[in-house]
């Protein structure tokens, strides 16, 4: 039929174009008739549910027609209250006798202040800031922004004042030091005076000698300090002097004004010797001589000089300390500014961060915390308490006392397991044997649940009352007795007949759910596939049993808490209502996913895409 149509389609070229869109659309009906839903992946989706997560634990045993109990108390210690008499009736759940309560009760009230405290820590979190604190964050901040501002004026200020401070001491070193040159030469003078005159250098000196005696050390000692201290230090100092202005460096001034010093001192000791020599000459008889009027004169002078130079080496010298103790002294003070400055920056940016987290509230990780701390202690809080109720101990059934251990008083010592009494009963019971791994998880008390082979319609309600202390071991497996007490008696049930138990050994209401199946792991971590975008509008009115989606996949890690054979809780990660997959089917094994649509050159169109990869949320 085809190639008659394509024969036709050659005498008639006009109508290729409509033909070739025929046979496309033909081709495109005929393959996608051959695809079922079988080749494309499909789903199994579930909504997330909060609902009653209950784990137990199974073990199968017969039902006994009546037995006894024994009466043991769960923990060591004093027995301060005994209620119990030989022949005596008692009823289930009647107080029998009372274990020292007092370390037990102090935990519990120390548990609860605890779980308290932490409540307490928990609102505080949670509740945004009140007023005043907040009015107290803001001028906190207000006023460590006030000092910042304070810091960096003393910063800039100290900084400016150290070189104003010090360029100013340079610059009174400097006066000193011209202000000493205009009396210097007056000073050389004088020296020179004392040596000679114009006419004859060495005269004056003569004369000392005939007056003091032939090579006086006086005289000796002058002529040293004149021409090799001051008068070497003069001529060089002054040089130098002629050559620095003011506006030379610190350095080059710093060395005049230390030159000026030096020399000065020279000119100080050379002036002190030579008074030394007159002072020796006036107390000998030298009025007979042609110097006594140079004498005198000279001796004024030099008494007068001394006088006048002893304060330009104070200030020389002041001078010198005033620049030594700011350049030594500067970087402390720039380092105690900038320590200040970093110091009230840092105060900035810690009451910034207090304000805004104040007004933000505390961050989730924070909350989390302490709720899981809360957690902790109400956990501690229900374990205290169920330590406690473990020093009552309690008649587990309907019957009489038919025994008494001998010698049993109150104030006696009893260690846990020890027998007290034995209850005879005729209650319906059952005994069922557990494990070594089970029976750790076993308590007098815990609810039951019991099914019969006989009666499959029949479900009663008991509790655990005995919990045997010694196992028995058949071919390497160890087992335990379990007593059950039944709610209620039923007058089908016969003894020997076999009975299931489920113990329920943890029960958490209100707990967000998912089918096990829905987890999955990878590197440690649990995570769910959900539906997402607009896949959740199609699952809304499909079937839950299998579907196919539009979109991927996303994968949502997850934080799982405790789970069943069924069902496992989700502490975090999910949200009731969510839609999770809870199974994948693959293609029908043997066919290959291809593209579902005809390509024609220079015409466009893609295939279905296949599944894509998802990624870890």
């Amino acid at each position: 039929m085809i190639s008659k149509l394509l024969v036709q389609l050659k005498k008639h070229k006009f109508t290729t174009g409509i033909a070739l869109l025929l046979v496309a659309s033909i081709g495109y009906w005929s393959f996608g008739n051959l695809l079922s839903d079988e080749d494309v992946v499909s789903y199994a989706v579930a909504q997330v549910q909060k609902g009653m997560l209950i784990k137990s634990i199974s073990g199968t045993g017969q039902v006994l027609a009546s037995d006894q109990a024994d009466i043991k108390p769960k923990v060591p210690g004093e027995l301060t209250e005994l209620y119990i008499a030989h022949d005596h009736e008692v009823k289930a759940g009647q107080l029998l006798a009372i274990i020292d309560t007092r370390a037990a009760q102090r935990a519990v009230n120390e548990t609860e202040i605890s779980l308290e405290s932490a409540k307490i820590d928990l609102e505080e979190l949670l509740s945004p800031p009140d007023a005043l604190s907040l009015l107290q964050a803001q001028n906190a901040f207000a006023q460590a922004e006030h000092d910042l501002r304070i810091a960096k004026r003393n910063y800039e200020s100290d900084d400016e004042d150290i070189e104003r401070t010090l360029a100013k001491a340079y610059e009174d070193g400097y006066s000193d030091v011209s202000t000493l040159f205009f009396k210097l030469p007056d000073y050389m003078e004088d020296l020179k005076d004392v040596l000679g005159t114009k006419e004859y250098e060495q005269k004056h000196i003569t004369s000392y000698r005939i007056i003091l005696g032939e090579n006086p050390p006086l005289v000796q000692q002058f002529i040293n300090d004149y021409y090799y201290h001051a008068n070497n230090s003069y001529q060089t100092t002054l040089r130098y002097f002629e050559g620095v202005f003011r506006d030379n460096s610190h350095e080059e001034i710093y060395k005049l004004i230390n030159d000026a010093l030096k020399t000065t001192q020279a000119i100080s000791r050379a002036l002190e010797s030579a008074r030394h020599i007159y002072d020796a000459i006036t107390t000998r008889g030298y009025h007979q001589y042609f110097t006594s009027a140079s004498v005198d004169r000279m001796k004024q002078n030099l008494e007068s000089d001394l006088f006048s130079i002893y304060p330009l080496i104070a200030s020389l010298q002041n001078a010198l300390d005033t620049i030594d103790d700011i350049v030594e002294n500067t970087p402390d003070k720039i380092l105690d500014a900038e320590l200040a400055l970093r110091s009230a920056e840092e105060k900035v940016t810690a009451r910034k961060l207090a304000l805004e987290e104040l007004e933000a509230g505390e961050d989730s990780l924070t909350i989390r915390t302490q709720q899981n701390v809360v957690a902790q202690k109400e956990a501690s809080l229900i374990n205290a308490k169920s330590e406690l109720a473990d020093h009552y101990i309690y008649a587990s059934l309907d019957g009489v006392i038919a025994q008494i251990s001998p010698n049993i008083r109150k104030g006696d010592n009893v260690s846990s397991g020890s027998v007290l009494a034995i209850l005879i009963t005729k209650q319906q019971i059952a005994e069922i044997t557990l494990n070594e791994i089970d029976i750790v998880q076993i308590k007098a008390g815990q609810k039951v649940t019991l099914t019969f082979d006989a009666i499959p319609d029949l479900t009663l309600t008991g509790r655990v009352t005995e919990v045997s202390v010694l196992g028995s071991a058949s071919q390497g497996i160890v087992t335990y007795a379990i007593k059950i007490g039944f709610d209620t008696q039923y007058e089908l049930l016969k003894t020997a007949m076999t009975v299931t138990a489920s113990i329920v050994t943890e029960a958490k209401p209100d707990a967000l759910l998912v089918p096990n199946s829905a987890i999955k792991s990878q590197g440690g971590i649990s995570y769910v596939e959900m539906v997402v975008g607009s896949d959740l509008s199609l699952v809304a009115s499909a079937d839950f049993s299998r579907i196919t989606l539009k979109n991927s996949t996303r994968q949502q890690q997850v934080e799982i808490g405790l789970s069943n054979d069924e069902y496992t809780e989700i502490v975090r990660g999910l949200q009731e209502g969510d839609v999770i997959v809870t199974r994948t089917f693959q293609p029908s094994t043997g066919q290959t996913q291809q593209s579902s649509s005809l390509r024609f050159p220079g015409m466009g169109g893609g295939g279905r895409g296949g599944f894509s990869g998802t990624r870890l949320h």
